[in-house]
């Protein structure tokens, strides 16, 4: 054998290559990949906050034969398929499998919300002839990128008589959009000299809703008046309602094929809805008894540190598992100290454009696979629970010997930014958990990008967590 041979052999065995989901994937493979996406685009552009999210899972559990979990019932039987819908904002999802709880349970958890703007509880004015509502963002934004683009209302309102009024306005065609104005690039020369951060400063994120009076000379702020009587007759809503309203401006736009050979996807909301759409329906898609029971935790508040009774940081899931065991006379933290967990959420793929805010050798990449994160956090990994040596090898062996591409990554340089997921919160409960989840381009903007080979990969490994 030649020294080059050698050599080539040498780099085949002890190199870590990143192959690229093209290479690595069969044909038939590929087309069941953009399958599956054309409904996963379905599904985020259907569902852009996280109550719609939870309500379609919900609906979309039942079609699949799940049950209300019912806590003061009889154990549940391997193959049975419950549900707990907490607060119409998360979801649990479960199948039971042959083990008794006491071995442990296979939990992929994600975050179904995404940065936005909310409404302000006193939200309408009108000022100098035009009608705006005030914001408040929710979650981490780039607040220059949020104007200029046509916005939709979501969200309910609640009424003092018990009844709500679910809005969902800017997404069908003819329906009114809405819109944050900017300064012309002739007259922003005081705007530029901001630093980035301020070019767009909270207090300036004003949607314009209207600009026409009613027709009464005799009282003031008719803008404002005008706008609440449209509201009135349309939703049967007042001023003092939206104290009770919990409204959100996402972007209304579509959701697409990027690129000549549409090899991408571009929309809002992939993070964190391209791992909650896939763990989810890696769940629906088990057709075996399994081994060990399976929970999917499609979870809210993560954008802003997951705080909150819908949030990972509050008991509703430790409670759920708890009662699991209680049914089987067991105790439930037995059951998550010997629990395994996918805390399925995004990371930053590597950008050519911007490449010095990443150390390339440590960068997950557009179509080489779903990503695994043993470490989140910031500067010196705060605010992260750092995956141990021997769960992130249990993570490998199981991507690597059922077909699943993967790559390793971490969010960008150290000292460069950072970032956290749930996953703390679930090893806090001490259970094994690390972070996988599919690269994101453009992340937390209102147009985000992700592989559609990446998009697959996710569904395929929480499914092979589930069932292997």
């Amino acid at each position: 054998m030649s020294d080059k041979a050698k050599a080539q052999e040498l780099k085949e065995l002890l190199f870590n290559k990143k192959e690229n989901g093209v290479d690595f994937m069969s044909d038939d493979e590929l087309k069941q990949c953009d399958e599956f996406c054309e409904g996963y685009k379905k599904f985020l552009f259907e569902n852009k906050t996280e109550r719609e999210f939870a309500c379609s899972a919900l609906s979309a559990a039942k079609e699949n034969g799940f049950e209300e979990f019912d806590k003061f019932g009889k154990p549940l039987n391997p193959g049975d398929k419950v549900y707990y819908f907490n607060r119409g904002k998360s979801i649990i999802l479960c199948v039971k499998g042959k083990r008794p709880a006491k071995d442990g349970v296979r939990i992929s958890a994600a975050h179904i919300d995404s940065p936005r703007l909310d409404l302000k509880q006193c939200p309408v004015y009108e000022d100098d002839s035009l009608g705006f509502f005030k914001t408040h963002y929710y979650g981490g934004i780039k607040k220059y990128q949020w104007t200029a683009i046509p916005l939709s209302l979501h969200g309910r309102i609640c009424k003092n008589n018990g009844e709500y009024v679910d809005v969902k306005l800017g997404e069908a065609p003819g329906e009114p959009k809405f819109c944050i104005t900017d300064i012309l690039p002739h007259l922003g020369a005081e705007q530029m000299a901001r630093k980035a951060s301020e070019i767009v400063k909270g207090e300036e994120l004003n949607v314009v809703i209207g600009s026409r009076p009613f027709k009464d000379d005799e009282e003031s702020e008719r803008i404002k008046l005008n706008l609440l009587n449209i509201l009135y007759e349309k939703y049967g809503i007042v001023e003092r309602d939206f104290l009770s309203a919990e409204l959100e401006l996402v972007p209304a736009f579509t959701v697409d094929d990027i690129g000549f050979d549409k090899s991408l996807i571009g929309g809002y909301g992939h993070d964190d809805r391209v791992c909650s759409y896939p763990a989810m329906q890696a769940i629906f898609d088990i057709d075996e008894t399994l081994e060990y029971t399976a929970l999917t935790v499609l979870t809210d508040k993560e954008e802003t540190g997951s705080d909150g009774n819908t949030g990972l940081n509050s008991c509703y899931m430790k409670y759920f598992i708890e009662d699991l065991a209680r049914l089987e006379s067991c105790e439930g933290r037995d059951v998550l100290s010997n629990s395994k967990c996918l805390s399925a959420d995004v990371n930053a793929a590597f950008d050519p454009t911007w490449p010095s805010q990443f150390e390339k050798n440590n960068a997950s990449f557009i179509n080489k696979g779903v990503c695994v994160t043993k470490f989140t956090g910031a500067r010196g990994k705060s605010g992260t629970s750092d995956a141990s040596a021997e769960y992130v090898s249990f993570v490998k062996s199981l991507m690597e010997n059922n077909g699943v591409l993967w790559q390793s990554g971490e969010l960008g340089k150290v000292d460069g930014g950072g970032g956290g997921t749930v996953a703390m919160y679930i090893a806090n409960l001490n259970v094994d958990v690390i972070d996988v989840g599919v690269p994101v381009l453009s992340m937390h903007s209102p147009y985000e990008l992700v592989s559609k080979i990446d998009t697959y990969m996710a569904y395929k490994a929480f499914k092979v967590f589930f069932t292997k």
